[in-house]
């Protein structure tokens, strides 16, 4: 007798045959004992069930694996469960429905046919029974905390409590409870496939642990739910007795108030189609909101800054070129270009009312006058003057908004600026848009390029307003020390305006126009009070200051101003003379030593020009010879650049050592060092290869260098000498330090235009092709004075 014939015997059930029809299930697993509706899908399965009730009424549903994948062999469990089919059901849409009942757990041993639709051999998986006191207490525990789960659920039948004390049976208990507990497939088929019924029991255990604590957390959450509802509810009627006593007592009601000024406030405004869009509503939100609730206070502040923009609000330019060019001039000595290329606008304004406002980006050192030129160019055009420094700035929220969805949002710096400035057309200077940061909150100078693009900005959209607001009409300068940590993408959408340093002359006259003046009037006198006098000021700005600019010449002219305050408030003078040999007591000792050119014509030491951020500077090379095998040593915290036009100018050298009277065998015994002075500031560029090449060769020939003589230009292995730039910086920095003679590349003889006359006049430009050229200029002869 078989493990079926068997089974069928003991419980009375259909007896299973060998070979069955497969029925894949999908998702649904079906426990013996237990009943289950089922929905055929497709007519191969729906002839498979027909067939069956012609036969045994048996059929074997086996889950799928990994549901919804497709219907296969190897998707199929392994163990399912024989099944009588009950009842068979189409309906009128034309799908079918069984309800299947299960008999026992089988297990396929292998496919006997695949059409029209699955047969395979199966053989039944018995229950493992353990008869343990143990396995009894496994038993009630089940059906007590099951009566638990029955009586707190409210989706679970009293009668399941009932039914579950009836079956003696544990294995069908075990089955009868798991399918009321919610079990995920692979759970189901797991513990389908469990023989072992003290093992499921186990299992069904820790379940109805998982449902029981599962539903107390529900309940928790429930309550807090409630709680919070009863609490809105309660405070919803406090409010509508409080508005009720309020209007029995006649007070205003102050929501209707507010909202009533800001419908004023609307039709004067001015807003564009798409703000008023905008606005019109969130004023039917903000009138659907409690103005005791948060989201009004929100609400009510996003509408204070849509109305409070300058939508249309601007002011009238002053188009009157020969005015703006006299308070140009008044306000600022020299600055030819900028001046020229603001007159120019104005014209083009005069002639076209519409013409779009320049994107301007001033470049120069420090102290030069960038900041108060855009100042000036706002009251030379009758305009109001914002100025928003963008130094440090990382956050391109700090640009673009917040967007409102964050606590305390708020516009942009450009929105914020043009409400404070109320003109839609202001002078508006974005500072120090070279120091522009970036980080993980995003980059500041990519949000720029839709302000500073003349083709987009009149669409400016702002994150917080969330409305596009016309920015074309507003005058942007920019400033910058340099332009090389600027964005390519952002330098393009600029017209860069050069702003170099000043010449001696031009120190003087600002100092006499604009710096003596203005500290006079800071320091409460008058030009009675105090006399300074040319010479003096020339000393300040030889021996106290060095710089492209006058910020420290203010600084020291402010410095004497208050000295004599302190002694005409001490009643110590009337009036007070300064001059040169009085610096002294005022400034203290000279800082600085003027005609920086060497105090005499030296061997292996030549005179270089240089270019910084804050203007040109001089700077000296020296080469040594030491003992050696052709070593060359390089010191003075070179750049990677430098390093190599040092290498290229000790090859040169070593190529025309015969023709510049040199030993051609002098690296076999010698080694070269070259050091730049001023060894804790880094230096690079190739600007200085021919002075090296000069100190170099002065070295190795035991001639001197013109002390009087500075150069500055990129030499190649064959002596070539390259064009460099910042010319109009260093002839600057070459005059200021007394330097006589300046050597400079052909090529950049067309950049001499932009040199003052004066210091045309002053200097001695010479323009070189070759090294040869250069060492001619800078070496002295045997028996030649220096020049």
């Amino acid at each position: 007798m078989d493990v079926a014939e068997k089974t069928a015997r003991e419980t009375g059930a259909p007896r299973i045959p060998e070979e069955l029809a497969i029925l894949p299930g999908g998702d649904a697993v079906l426990f013996p004992s237990m009943v289950l509706p089922f929905e055929l899908q497709g007519e191969k399965w729906i002839k498979l069930v027909d067939e069956a009730l012609v036969g045994s009424k048996i059929v074997g549903l086996f889950a799928l694996k990994h549901p919804p994948e497709p219907i296969a062999r190897e998707n199929l469990a392994v163990v399912g469960t024989a099944a009588v089919v009950a009842r068979f059901l189409r309906m009128p849409d034309g799908k079918v429905h069984v309800l299947l009942q299960g008999i026992e757990r089988v297990r396929i041993t292998e496919f006997t046919l695949e059409e029209p639709y699955w047969k395979a051999r199966v053989e039944v998986v018995p229950d493992q029974l353990e008869q343990t006191p143990e396995f009894e207490a496994l038993a009630r525990n089940v059906r007590s905390q099951f009566q638990k789960l029955v009586s707190e659920s409210p989706n679970l039948p009293p009668e399941l409590a009932v039914a579950a004390l009836n079956i003696p049976d544990p294995a069908q208990l075990s089955y009868l409870v798991a399918i009321h507990l919610g079990l995920s497939l692979e759970e189901r088929q797991q513990f389908l496939e469990e023989t072992s019924v003290s093992a499921r029991l186990r299992k069904i255990t820790a379940y109805l642990q998982r449902e029981m604590e599962m539903m107390e957390l529900g309940k928790r959450i429930q309550n807090e739910i409630m709680e919070k509802r009863d609490k809105s509810q309660r405070e919803y009627y406090l409010r509508e007795q409080l508005r009720a006593i309020q209007k029995e007592l006649g007070e205003l009601d102050e929501k209707e108030g507010e909202l009533t000024k800001l419908r004023e406030r609307i039709e004067s405004t001015g807003l564009t189609p798409e703000a008023r869009k905008a606005v019109d509503e969130e004023m039917e939100h903000l009138a659907r909101i409690n103005p005791a609730s948060a989201e009004y206070a929100v609400s009510r502040n996003y509408l204070d800054w849509l109305l409070g923009l300058p939508w249309q609000k601007s002011t009238s330019d002053s188009l009157d070129v020969a005015l703006a060019s006299q308070v140009l001039n008044e306000d600022h000595y020299d600055l030819e270009k900028p001046k020229e290329r603001i007159l120019e606008y104005l014209a083009v304004r005069k002639l076209r009312a519409d013409a779009k406002g320049p994107i301007l980006c001033f470049v120069g050192p420090p102290g030069v006058g960038k900041t108060s030129l855009g100042q000036s160019i706002a009251r030379a055009m009758g305009r109001r003057f914002v100025r928003l420094s963008l130094g440090g700035v990382r956050d391109e929220a700090e640009i673009r908004g917040h967007r409102r969805t964050y606590v305390g949002a708020l516009p942009g710096r450009i929105i914020r600026e043009l409400r404070r400035a109320e003109s839609n057309n202001p002078v508006f200077m974005l500072d120090e848009v070279d120091k522009i940061g970036a980080d993980f909150r995003g980059d500041p100078a990519s949000a720029l390029l839709e302000v500073l693009d003349p083709a987009q900005n009149n669409t400016f959209v702002d994150h917080y307003l969330d409305v596009s607001f016309d920015l074309s009409r507003v005058m942007f300068i920019t400033t910058a020390n340099i332009l090389d940590t600027i964005p390519p993408p952002l330098r393009d959408r600029m017209e860069i305006l050069e702003l170099p340093g000043y010449t001696e002359s031009e120190k003087l006259g600002i100092a006499r126009r604009y710096l003596l003046p203005r500290q006079h009037q800071e320091n409460g006198l008058t030009a009675e009070d105090v006399s300074l006098g040319d010479e003096a000021i020339l000393d300040i700005i030889r021996h106290y200051t060095r710089e492209a600019g006058v910020r420290n010449l203010e600084r020291e002219i402010a410095n004497i101003c208050r000295k004599v305050a302190r002694k005409k408030a001490e009643g110590l003078v009337d009036r007070v003379e300064v001059s040169p040999a009085d610096l002294k007591e005022y400034l203290g000792p000279a800082r600085f030593r003027y005609e920086m050119a060497g105090e005499e014509d030296e061997i292996g030491v030549a005179t270089g020009l240089a270019w910084t951020p804050t203007g040109g500077e001089v700077l000296f090379v020296e080469a040594s010879l030491v003992p050696g095998h052709g070593e060359l040593t390089l010191t003075g915290k070179l750049g990677d650049v430098m390093q190599e036009s040092a290498r290229a100018a000790l090859t040169y050298t070593r190529s025309r050592a015969e023709r510049l009277g040199i030993d051609p065998a002098f690296h076999e015994k010698t080694a070269l060092h070259i050091h730049v002075p001023a060894g804790a500031i880094p230096k690079d560029g190739p600007s200085a290869g021919i002075t090296i090449a000069t100190a170099v060769v002065s070295a190795l020939c035991r001639r001197p260098v013109r002390k009087q003589l500075a150069m500055t230009g990129e030499i190649t292995l064959r002596g070539k000498v390259l064009p460099i730039g910042g010319v109009k910086e260093k002839i600057l920095a070459a005059h200021r330090a007394g330097i006589k003679t300046v050597l400079l590349p052909q090529d950049n003889e067309k950049d001499l235009q932009e040199i003052p006359p004066q210091v045309r006049e002053e200097l001695r430009i010479l323009f070189v092709k070759h090294m040869d050229e250069v060492l001619d200029h800078a070496l002295i002869s045997d028996g030649k004075p220096s020049s």
